[in-house]
């Protein structure tokens, strides 16, 4: 079993989890931008078990097709930790990669919402592409 610890900035909110990821992608989507500050997300998907530890504000985000994402972000540095899926919970939890602090994590798998991706942004080799999310 393979543990990973993610945590925010100020380390107040973490979470481990046992498994390896599912999967990493990135999102493009105007959401995700405004969530991160950033150009885009980078998240992996792990399934349970998984602990979180400190405390967490949560912001529940309806996505384009009705889906309900509950983020779980620090509220005292605002950082964005992880989130899960209503309905899904039991099956995975998806994680900031960037709250790994590991340089040698795996590269993204999948680009959903490229039609919102900034030119300049350049995808790594074998990087599957969504215009959206895909079926």
């Amino acid at each position: 079993m393979q543990t990973r610890t993610a945590s925010c900035s100020c380390e107040q909110l973490s979470i481990e989890v046992n498994n390896p990821p599912l999967g990493a992608g990135i999102c493009h989507c105007f959401a995700c931008q405004r969530r991160t500050g950033s150009v885009f997300a980078a998240l992996a998907a792990f399934a349970p078990p998984y602990k979180a530890t400190g405390t967490a504000t949560e912001y529940l985000r309806i996505g384009d097709r009705g889906s309900r994402y509950l983020f779980r972000f620090c509220p005292v540095c605002g950082t964005s930790l992880f989130h899960t899926e209503e309905g899904a919970e039991a099956m995975y939890v998806a994680v900031a990669v960037g709250c790994f602090a590991d340089p040698d994590f795996p590269p993204p798998e999948d680009s959903v919402y490229d039609c919102r991706r900034h030119s300049w942004v350049v995808l790594p080799e074998g990087t599957k592409a969504y215009d959206k999310n895909p079926d």
